[in-house]
């Protein structure tokens, strides 16, 4: 699958032959022509990498990288600047930039810096993440089907749980007995983190407390400011290959 490039710039041209040149690389690039665009376009979909342009209508590059730092501390961002300055330079680094390139430059340079950039922030899968069946406490959960199955003995309930209910419980599984970060779980359900996401979550923690009571060994706790924990009282969850 190619990699994915959010690219910010504001002269339609320029950001073309950008936009082209990286394709011919195997790249996939989205190109938006200013700050406003570019957030929103961050918002509808998850990229690799990040190229700003400092300068630019609506919201400037540095504004644009300081409201997607508040989401996502990891993006890879490099910053495109007609200036010099060495204070310009020195705000990008401090936002959180990866690299930073003056215009005007070599398209060969910025492929490259890419190109190492993306080496050095590509992870290892976490084998975890293809796992589709947990066992909890009492309860049984089939994350494809979204059903999870309590065995009370004599009798076994299940419950069809809706998608986001399923994606939610999958992610206090993966990290269970340990913190579920608020923002990653927003993030990755939601798509944003934002007041009003929050709250939705916090609708769905309580759906998942009602799916669970049945087993008095399982709990959800709210760690405050931070975000969850799925705790389970004996250490009885399996993960299932």
């Amino acid at each position: 699958m190619a990699q994915k490039i959010l690219l910010v710039e504001d002269d339609q041209n320029f950001g073309d032959v950008l936009r082209s040149y990286l394709e011919m690389h195997d790249y996939e690039v989205v190109l938006a022509t200013d700050g406003m665009a570019g957030l929103e376009a961050y918002k509808k979909e998850a990229f690799d990498l990040c190229i700003f342009d400092v300068m630019m209508p609506k919201k400037d590059g540095f504004t644009l990288a300081k409201e997607i730092r508040e989401k996502d501390n990891e993006i890879p961002i490099i910053f495109l600047t007609a200036k010099t300055l060495k204070e310009d330079i020195l705000e990008g680094f401090k936002i959180g930039a990866d690299d930073y390139i003056s215009k005007p430059f070599n398209s060969e340079e910025l492929l490259l810096r890419v190109q190492a950039i993306l080496k050095r922030s590509q992870k290892a899968p976490d084998p975890k993440e293809d796992i589709k069946e947990f066992d909890i406490g009492k309860y049984h959960f089939n994350y494809p089907l979204r059903i999870l199955s309590f065995n009370g003995g004599e009798t076994i309930e299940k419950s069809k749980l809706s998608p986001k209910e399923a994606h939610l419980l999958r992610l206090f599984c993966i990290y269970k007995n340990d913190v579920l970060p608020r923002s990653e779980a927003l993030t990755k359900i939601w798509g944003e983190d934002n007041y009003f996401t929050a709250r939705s979550m916090d609708v769905f923690v309580t759906k998942l407390r009602k799916y669970l009571k049945n087993d008095e060994n399982i709990e959800i706790v709210n760690i405050h400011g931070n975000g969850f924990r799925l705790l389970i009282q004996e250490d009885n969850v399996d993960i299932l290959d």
